[in-house]
């Protein structure tokens, strides 16, 4: 049943706690909120292997894809923060049903876009309604999954996660490929309905509704403060280098940072006056959190920059089409998710499974390295499937266990608040690392022309050793990560 908050000025009384649902209820809850978190990453990768069909189609330019790719994350990254916020205060299964409601109708907004402009216009509120779900779906399995099966519902989650980035490659390409109903691009926004509509429906009867003890009121100061610095951060990160770096971007960078300290100011005050700040900053003065978020800024900075340059290379180097692109993220897609569900099942065994898997993510981009800088213009798509895979099952070991981990030690008031953070450092490692490895790419690419494969395989060689050096650091860092396993239960 919902918690009520108490009323303003009264004095909290701590609720009863919540009754764990039955196994088959947590089950089916589980997947639910599942389907959330995998709708919401994977329209941050469906998009790019629609992108060429997208451009043709609405005669968009160069500077509306990029706005049609990156406006989902930027908003998605701005208001993740704000949309645990309020899942903690409203009722996080009302927020993820509202932010799920809102994903379905922009994607009919998307799917019926008849210009660039308004297409842009829908994957912004599209964005926005990611960042209502995703924290939700943190918190919600956080408290609601019995402590015993929780360390399998985060194998589960980034299973679901790494799977989603995958599989939106590879069913973007199908899509469009098949092109239903002469329809081109449009089923890659088509195909949420259905899905956004049934999960809406079966949320309503079987999740079970939570709220933070103490949710109090929405601090809006801070909410304003971080949306203007995340703003400023990651703008520039995600239209710098199509743009060529032009002196705006420097000087938003240098902005956003005394925005971000501003930001710590405004929630210092709060705190102190007794309110509830946006961000206990007091998560930060905690090591595993602290660590942790390390940790998820790296780890995401080489996954999201490794899909990136991989997907450049397949389509413009090599001469891939949309299918085949998506056919080769095929092997990483499978081992990830096999990788993610067997973390889960090593939980007891604790940040020994996070340091196998960043070392056999190491090993995977080392790997492609030596193929890709001996190969030259003999490269192929095959001679990089064996690698790929051993990315995957690095990254299905890592990812999943290091959500859990992170989370383990927050008290369950914060769950909620730590979630968002934990998704916006997510989003903004992913996009800082395709800015810098993006810039490292295409430096190294030149003038190079489509199919230049010994060009493109020079060009990945750079990239993916930045991501080894990526894996390397987490696997150095690693150490300084409290063992997860020690908050089973």
């Amino acid at each position: 049943m919902a918690q009520t908050s108490p009323a303003a000025g009264a004095p909290h009384t701590a609720p009863p706690p919540l009754p764990t649902p039955p196994a088959t209820a947590s089950r089916g809850a589980l997947a639910l909120v599942l389907t959330g978190a995998f709708m919401a990453v994977l329209d941050t990768f469906i998009v790019l292997v629609a992108a060429p069909a997208i451009q043709a189609d609405l005669h968009a330019s160069d500077a509306d894809v990029q706005l049609i790719l990156a406006g989902y994350q930027l908003t998605y990254a701005i208001a993740l923060i704000t949309g645990a916020r309020l899942g903690d205060r409203f009722g996080r299964k009302r927020l993820f049903q509202w932010g799920m409601a809102l994903f379905t109708l922009s994607s009919v907004g998307c799917a019926l876009a008849p210009a660039a402009g308004l297409l842009i216009v829908a994957r912004l509120v599209q964005g926005l309604s990611a960042a209502a779900m995703f924290p939700q779906v943190l918190a919600m399995l956080q408290v609601l999954v019995p402590g015993e099966r929780r360390a399998r519902a985060f194998g589960a989650l980034g299973a679901v996660i790494g799977i989603a980035g995958a599989v939106g490659q590879l069913s973007g390409g199908v899509l469009v490929s098949a092109d239903l109903f002469g329809s081109s691009w449009r089923p890659v926004f088509w195909v949420n309905v259905p899905v956004g509509l049934a999960t809406l429906l079966l949320t309503a009867r079987y999740v079970p509704e939570t709220r933070a003890p103490e949710a109090r009121r929405l601090d809006l100061l801070g909410a304003g403060v971080l949306t203007l610095a995340l703003g400023l951060l990651v703008v520039p990160l995600v239209e710098g280098r199509a743009a060529g770096w032009p002196r705006w971007t420097w000087f938003s960078l240098a902005a956003g940072v005394l925005a971000f300290l501003t930001f710590a100011l405004v929630e210092r005050r709060v705190d102190a006056s007794g309110g509830a700040p946006l961000v206990r900053l007091r998560l930060f003065r905690e090591r595993p959190f602290a660590v942790g978020m390390t940790l998820v800024l790296l780890t995401y900075a080489g996954i999201n920059s490794f899909f990136l340059v991989f997907s450049l290379t397949l389509q413009d180097g090599l001469g891939q089409g949309a299918l085949g692109a998506g056919l080769s993220y095929l092997p990483f897609a499978v081992v990830f998710f096999a990788a993610g569900l067997l973390a889960g099942r090593l939980a007891r065994f604790g940040r020994r499974v996070l340091q196998a898997g960043s070392l056999i993510t190491l090993l995977g981009f080392g790997s492609t390295v030596a193929v890709t800088a001996t190969t030259g213009p003999e490269l192929t798509a095959w001679r990089l499937l064996p690698t790929l895979a051993l990315v995957g099952a690095g990254n299905g070991l890592l990812v999943t266990p290091l959500l859990s981990a992170v989370l383990a030690g927050v008290r369950p008031e914060e769950t909620g608040t730590a979630s968002g953070v934990l998704s916006t450092g997510q989003q903004v490692g992913g996009a800082v690392g395709v800015a810098v490895i993006g810039v490292l790419f295409y430096g190294a690419l030149g003038p190079a022309g489509h199919q230049d494969v010994a060009a493109y395989g020079h060009a990945l060689t750079w990239a993916l050793t930045a991501n080894a050096a990526l894996a390397a650091l987490v696997s150095l860092l690693l150490p300084l990560l409290p063992d997860p396993a020690a908050h089973r239960g």
